[in-house]
């Protein structure tokens, strides 16, 4: 097939165009939002093509995967025709969660794909025909050291997101241990906790820098109270990290019994991190149980297998 989508979500899309078809990606000049074209930090095949909007009327279209509301009158306005819809939700509601209904609930014959089951459960897609397709990780490898008895977080925009993303959390985890965080805009964030930065490093490196970096600390800690399901959770996992995190949303299904601590707790979360820190030998037996729990869950076969039978039901 040919499927348009745009470069909104460059981790979740690197898993996706590992499959058999060609994904068009719109770009534009400025390399803005609606026409960001390929991923310069990810490692996308070349069935990935570029595309300047007024060359989408010329193109042969068999699928539009939609990201984001507006995107509709995008394929509207740039084919001039709407090819098969399937809008796929990265995010759990936002808002007054329990009356938030689905912007694609009303689209006509759309197919609307959560990538976790809490977030079919708490979105209200009303008439829409809706599926789930877990998230899928191009697997890192076991890149597992432990070397630095330091806990690894992964958060984009700490200050800004506050208390969705835990970050009044980490005084408490940076008690237990010296903490790096990693991502974009992270820059003043011990500062904004009023925390020394021994405590809490930041770092925003490159992506393919990034999994060597989380893997050389002891333990991942995920704070994070509201969100789809971090994929930097799960490539966590895929490293042989032990995790601790929140039992929030999606976590209590990606973290089985022996990959790591589970918990709303915040004693037990903290309790768990000093004991990965002090013994190494139980913090790799943890994460080596991570990482066969992530990879039988959320391996890129299963992934791609089940796009690939939901895209022709959709296209059928």
């Amino acid at each position: 097939m040919r499927i348009l989508i745009w470069h909104v979500h460059g981790s979740w899309t690197t898993a996706f165009v590992q499959g058999p078809h060609t994904y068009l990606v719109p770009v534009t000049p400025d390399r803005g939002p609606d026409g960001l074209g390929r991923a310069r930090t990810w490692d996308w095949p070349h069935s990935v093509v570029e595309v300047p909007p007024e060359q989408l009327r010329e193109e042969d279209v068999d699928l539009v995967i939609l990201q984001r509301p507006h995107e509709l009158a995008l394929v509207d306005r740039w084919l001039g025709r709407r090819p098969p819809l399937v809008y796929l939700e990265h995010n759990a509601p936002d808002g007054d969660v329990p009356r938030t209904r689905h912007p694609a609930a009303d689209i006509p014959g759309v197919t609307l794909v959560h990538v976790t089951h809490f977030n079919r459960l708490m979105w209200d897609a009303g008439p829409a025909d809706t599926a789930v397709v877990e998230h899928g990780i191009v697997d890192p490898g076991h890149r597992w050291t432990g070397e630095l008895e330091r806990a690894a977080v992964v958060v984009n925009e700490p200050v800004r997101r506050g208390r969705t993303t835990g970050t009044d959390l980490l005084p408490v985890f940076s008690r237990a241990a010296p903490l790096d965080v990693f991502g974009m805009r992270t820059e003043g964030l011990a500062e904004h906790l009023g925390l020394a930065p021994a405590r809490c490093r930041t770092r925003d490196v490159p992506q393919g820098d990034l999994h060597t970096e989380m893997a050389r600390r002891r333990v991942y800690v995920h704070p994070v109270r509201w969100t789809s399901l971090g994929l930097s959770l799960l490539e966590a996992m895929h490293l042989g990290m032990p995790v601790v995190a929140l039992a929030t949303t999606e976590v209590a299904e990606a973290v089985p019994p022996g990959a790591g601590v589970v918990s709303n707790r915040i004693d037990v979360l903290t309790d768990a991190v000093r004991d990965f820190l002090a013994d190494p030998l139980h913090a790799r037996t943890v994460g080596d149980g991570a990482r066969a729990a992530a990879l039988a869950h959320y391996g890129l076969s299963r992934f791609l297998d089940d796009w690939e039978r939901l895209l022709k039901e959709v296209t059928r």
